[in-house]
């Protein structure tokens, strides 16, 4: 390997069980650090929104596991809808999922902080925040700068410390459970169940995405007609054990109005029964654990951004020179993006910056969803396959409809930027 090139090395792909880590990686961690205090104002009724979304997100496990097994040789998200739908959608497919992997990392980095500041009081003011989530980022960018691979085993490991602040937390909500204290906390603004809780999944949904990394690496699987299944099954499935538990735990000890001005949920609980010497634990793993998460989602953004370089729908920094090989100036770009992302996202406090990501997201995530699953459509005449597609579009359709407006109207403006972006790509590849 070059200094200039990190070479996907086709005889040391990843196999499926190290693919469904790195996508359960992909997602605990990036939904269930700093979600409990973002859905404090919708109390402990969110467990239904959990419920929902994971139904969702095992329905779109299935749908990315189809679209392996029929398109084994395709290149990531982008190529899949190209495939199915045309050009025009798997270049915007390609441009939002790079765009989403970046506010994701944004908001990644964010979440981490809050966790530093467990340690590091003075994180929670803007400027000193703004600079914790750009070292975060930093470093991670350059864990993906030494490889793929090494970026993927980084996730996996991280993933293991990540859970055991989980479990100490998920322990302690079981030693110290309360029902009353749960009840109180089922709607805090009593607001009735069809208001709160399809407002909350869009944020809910939030710690499912990453469900598609194993397809969205599908060049870099080593058996992807097989293992995206597999793998995305085996993530999600994971994932949503741990994050029921993990939320029935947060909301039978801490209170709503009280859990609202969390920075660190899970430290705080294990503070409240164990004491504050275990909650520094929880707080380091959670930290080593988001760093882990990062690094896959900017590996993602690395080679969703690699392969739209080389459909020409990017520039050539991004890739392209040689088909499959990912430049150095890719993750120094990626970077440079989210830096600017941090900047242009800061608020008053973390939690409402975080909200504000992950909502947007979301929403961006989702809708690729639904292009994917159309597409599995259009690449099947089987009715089982066609019968998930339609969930698929349905679950996606019905979680951005119950978004907030504030969280839709940006990735309407995204799409309407790219269509027109896409005259000028269609004419250059057209010259």
């Amino acid at each position: 390997m070059t200094q200039t090139e990190i070479l996907p090395d086709p005889p040391h792909r990843i196999g499926w069980a190290l693919a469904a880590l790195v996508v359960a990686g992909n997602m605990i961690g990036s939904g269930v650090y700093l979600l409990p205090a973002t859905l404090a104002p919708t109390g402990s009724s969110s467990i239904i929104g959990w419920l929902i979304c994971g139904l969702g997100a095992v329905t779109l496990a299935l749908v990315f596991g189809g679209l392996g097994r029929m398109q084994p040789d395709a290149d990531g998200l982008s190529d899949f809808t190209r495939r199915g739908m045309g050009r025009f959608i798997g270049y915007q497919t390609g441009l939002a999922y790079w765009a989403a992997c970046l506010a994701g990392n944004v908001a990644l980095a964010v979440a981490g902080t809050g966790y530093l500041a467990f340690f590091i009081p003075a994180l929670k003011e803007p400027l000193w925040a703004a600079l914790s989530n750009l070292a975060l980022i930093w470093l991670t960018s350059a864990a993906y700068a030494s490889g793929a691979r090494t970026a993927a085993r980084f996730g996996a490991i991280t993933l293991g410390l990540g859970l055991i602040p989980i479990i100490l937390a998920i322990i302690a909500g079981a030693m110290a459970f309360s029902g009353d204290t749960f009840a109180a906390s089922w709607s805090p603004g009593d607001q009735p169940l069809l208001k709160t809780v399809p407002a909350s999944l869009a944020i809910i949904f939030w710690a499912f995405l990453g469900v598609e990394s194993a397809a969205a690496l599908s060049s870099l699987v080593r058996n992807p007609a097989v293992d995206v299944g597999r793998a995305s099954l085996g993530g999600v499935a994971l994932a949503f054990i741990v994050y029921v538990a993990a939320s029935i735990a947060v909301f039978g000890v801490i209170p709503a109005d009280v859990l609202v001005h969390s920075t660190s949920p899970y430290a705080d609980l294990v503070a409240r029964v164990m004491g504050s010497s275990v909650a520094g634990l929880v707080a380091a793993c959670a930290v080593i654990k988001v760093l882990g998460t990062i690094a896959g989602w900017t590996m993602l953004a690395g080679e969703t951004s690699r392969g739209a370089a080389e459909a020409g729908w990017m520039p050539r920094w991004f890739g392209g020179a040689q088909k499959g090989k990912t430049p150095l100036s890719n993750p120094i770009l990626n970077c440079v993006v989210m830096s600017a992302m941090v900047v242009a996202s800061a608020q008053p406090t973390l939690g409402q910056q975080f909200g504000v990501l992950i909502g947007v997201t979301s929403v961006l995530t989702l809708c690729l969803y639904a292009l994917c699953s159309i597409t599995l459509w259009r690449l099947t005449k089987k009715s089982g396959w066609r019968a998930m597609a339609v969930v698929g579009v349905v679950f996606s359709a019905f979680a951005v409809a119950a978004a907030a407006g504030g969280y839709i109207l940006p990735s309407v403006g995204f799409f309407a930027l790219t269509s027109l972006a896409w005259l000028w790509v269609r004419k250059r590849q057209t010259v």
